[in-house]
């Protein structure tokens, strides 16, 4: 069965991803495009953006081919010989666009020149050009036996009716008959040839096209996960915030009667904490943003050291927090930092949402025999009117301790519920 591949499609228009404009190519497909031009160097690259400037090389080698016909003093019938030649030019400038046609046409002119004119020195050129064009077009196996089917007319006259020039034979040379098996071996050896040099180019051209979808899938895989990661990220910011600012302003709404220099403390947390959120949110979201600002500048992630201040928010929102560190002090890994903070972030934001009746909250963070151990418990109950989150919570912590090939488990304990999260370390992630 006849099947036509991309890396044909390729061959025929051959300059198919510059007619693509470049704003609107993926920066993976430019890149993979911009290396596969590399490796092919000046000239080639010159001719694979210049398809047209290539047809006239074919048609000028095919001439070539056949002018040393014009000087031979043997060879009659000169006016006959320039216009088929003249013909097969013609035909060899559609290659591209119909590849088949033109090789069922050369076909043709083949086995007419060589019954109009016996004495032409170039029988045979034009099939290579027409067999290396279908084997750029078609797989391999079709492409062979379109070969096989081409060479077949001129094969077959040349055995049984072709007459050699006796003006050609040598005296102690080979026989008219053995000359004529000679020229069709060399014949369908050459055939052979072009077609497989055509099947060459378009497996190289069909790898090229294989990386340039490897490298925009992978792109857009990036781009996925780190639209993903985003979400995780707006989604800490957001219930973090929100939670701890709704428990200040009922903290200031009680204190405002009682101790207004109180509540006047609370309603400045509360603000730091608003424009704290502002500024993680704006910083999260400026990687979607081509404009980063004038000078682009980022505010660093949360690490280790930011820890004491996320406890200290939370002590003022009201929760009886205490933190224990047992073992090392954690490798200076910012991967591993964000995710420890983003795991107690919200664990502790669920405590503040859901929990009531808490007296105490137990953050113990751990580094013992290359596993970091995270477990955040309290003793409340939980609430029966709080509001039901969406549950991206545990699940982004799970997606996060993954990357660690760690696991989270949260869940009621007794007394209470417990959070307890475990990331394994790698063998150079432990060395601080």
């Amino acid at each position: 069965m006849r099947t036509h591949s991309q890396a044909g499609a390729a061959e025929r228009t051959a300059a198919t991803p510059a007619d693509i404009p470049a704003s609107e190519m993926p920066a993976a497909g430019r890149g993979a495009e911009e290396f596969s031009a590399r490796r092919r160097g000046l000239m080639r690259r010159y001719l694979y953006n210049h398809p047209r400037v290539m047809d006239l090389m074919v048609v000028a080698a095919y001439l070539l081919a056949g002018s040393a016909t014009f000087l031979s003093p043997l060879t009659a019938r000169l006016p006959v010989h320039a216009a088929l030649m003249l013909a097969g030019a013609v035909v060899l400038m559609f290659r591209r666009s119909r590849p088949l046609t033109v090789l069922a046409a050369l076909s043709v002119l083949e086995v007419v020149s060589i019954i109009l004119v016996p004495t032409s020195g170039n029988i045979g050129t034009s099939l290579w050009f027409g067999l290396y064009a279908v084997a750029v077009t078609y797989r391999s196996v079709f492409s062979f036996v379109m070969a096989a089917l081409a060479s077949f007319p001129l094969v077959a006259y040349m055995l049984f009716f072709y007459q050699y020039p006796r003006e050609y034979l040598l005296a102690d040379g080979p026989s008219a008959t053995a000359s004529n098996i000679i020229s069709v071996i060399v014949l369908l050896l050459t055939n052979t040839v072009a077609t497989g040099v055509g099947a060459s180019v378009r497996r190289g051209r069909e790898h090229e096209a294989e990386l340039r979808s490897w490298a925009i899938r992978n792109a857009q895989l990036a781009s996925v996960a780190e639209r993903n990661r985003i979400a995780r990220e707006m989604h800490d910011v957001v219930a973090h915030s929100l939670t701890v600012m709704v428990a200040l302003s009922d903290g200031a709404a009680v204190a405002v009667k009682r101790n207004p220099e109180q509540a006047g403390e609370v309603l400045g947390r509360l603000s730091e904490t608003g424009r704290t959120a502002l500024s993680d949110m704006r910083r999260v979201l400026g990687v979607l943003r081509d404009d980063a600002g004038s000078d682009g500048r980022r505010a660093p992630q949360p690490d280790h050291s930011d820890l004491r201040t996320l406890v200290d928010g939370f002590r003022q929102a009201g929760l009886p927090l205490v933190v224990t560190q047992s073992g090392p002090s954690l490798p200076e890994d910012p991967a591993l930092a964000l995710t420890v903070y983003r795991i107690v972030q919200e664990s502790l934001t669920n405590v503040l949402r859901y929990g009531t009746s808490v007296s105490r909250v137990q953050v113990v963070i751990g580094l013992d025999a290359g596993t970091v151990r995270i477990q955040v418990s309290d003793d409340g109950h939980g609430s029966v009117d709080a509001p039901v989150g969406a549950g991206q919570g545990i699940v982004g912590m799970r997606e996060r301790a993954g990357i660690f090939a760690g696991t989270v488990d949260a869940g009621p304990s007794p007394g209470g519920w417990t959070v307890e999260a475990l990331l394994h370390l790698s063998e150079g992630t432990e060395k601080p």
